[in-house]
């Protein structure tokens, strides 16, 4: 596998392979004599394993990881908790002859390389720790009077749409503690990430919240209390009813799944009780989705460029004109918070 990420490496003219680790304890030791640009690094190694390796590095010398992983389940654990440890991508490597069949992701792990090598990583000790305080008791939502969106038995809730992609893993995991069980809005998440990886990622996110996460389900009806995690092989719609639609018809714009096609539909479906949520990523997806929150009057918000691992989707968001918010990540669920508070227990019309 080293022989052959060396020759993928050194064929574009602007990487160079400068040294090669046999285990996770050697990498922890070049990552601090090489000072290398970027690393990238297997899970299953002998006497020290990636996750261990990535943790350490992380904390004493850190420098961009590009983790390259199985895409089995026990991979898929693996490369997500290499990601809360501050790794800042994956590529999911072939499972077949590993000469002939890393050729097919030579193109996005080039791509990766590159855009790792412009990330600024920050020391990090460990799991993503909560950023926010355990928000207040929300109250029940109480019925506006005007059409909203609703459940089944009636009741009408906000929706927040968030979208993550490059360093999202890391950054919804410590966004995701401040949802509660009691939170009265249902929550979307949208995140650029392979099929085989978005089931484990609900299940692990599922440990940073007491809000119930699971991975979104083709004609369910939207709850609050509830975050759907859109699988990485369709896009997710929401229906005027409130049924969620998972379409597999392919790439739109160059992305699956597309963020916009998520926004679009949360904002005809709840109007102005929909938040739009843009944080960490490469390109420009979800631009035209926070364009169509901002039309119906819904909050929508930027992570600001300081706390970003790529600021590229939420500068592209802000370039749009259509951010009402530019926050740090440990700003966004109180803002979220304080618009829900407002939505479900509106104040009367003297004290807004």
């Amino acid at each position: 596998m080293c022989k052959v990420l060396e020759r993928l490496i050194n064929s574009d003219p602007q990487l160079q392979v400068v040294g090669f680790a046999k285990d996770g304890g050697e990498a922890v030791a070049l990552a601090e004599s090489l000072k290398p640009d970027v690393i990238t690094m297997d899970i299953y190694m002998p006497h020290m394993d990636g996750l261990q390796a990535t943790e350490l590095i992380m904390a004493r010398n850190p420098r961009p990881i590009v983790i390259v992983s199985s895409t089995s389940k026990e991979g898929a654990d693996s490369t997500l908790k290499a990601l809360e440890l501050g790794a800042v991508e994956f590529v999911a490597k072939p499972s077949a002859r590993v000469d002939l069949d890393m050729q097919t992701v030579r193109e996005e792990l080039l791509r990766k390389l590159h855009m790792a090598a412009k990330v600024r990583v920050v020391r990090t000790a460990g799991s993503p720790k909560p950023l926010a305080p355990p928000p207040k008791t929300l109250p029940e939502p109480k019925a506006p009077g005007h059409p909203e969106p609703h459940s089944e038995s009636g009741q009408r809730f906000p929706v927040v749409a968030i979208a993550a992609s490059t360093g999202g893993p890391a950054t919804v995991m410590r966004l995701a503690p401040g949802f509660t069980s009691e939170f009265p809005g249902a929550v979307i998440l949208v995140q650029h990430m392979p099929a085989s990886f978005t089931s484990q990622y609900a299940v692990q996110l599922a440990d940073f919240t007491s809000i119930r996460v699971k991975e979104a389900e083709q004609g369910e009806m939207l709850q609050p209390s509830t975050m759907y995690v859109c699988p990485g092989s369709h896009h997710l719609r929401v229906s005027p009813t409130g049924l969620i639609q998972l379409d597999s018809s392919g790439r739109i714009n160059g992305y699956l799944p597309s963020m916009d096609v998520a926004f679009e539909t949360v904002a005809s479906f709840a109007g102005a009780m929909s938040i739009g949520v843009i944080l960490t990523g490469m390109g420009n997806d979800g631009i035209l989705g926070i364009r169509a929150i901002k039309a119906v009057s819904g909050l929508t918000i930027a992570q600001d460029e300081d706390s970003s691992v790529i600021y590229g989707m939420p500068a592209e968001a802000v370039k749009s004109g259509a951010v009402d918010l530019v926050l740090p990540l440990d700003e966004i669920y109180p803002a979220i918070e304080k618009r829900v508070v407002g939505i479900c227990r509106p104040l009367p019309a003297g004290e807004r």
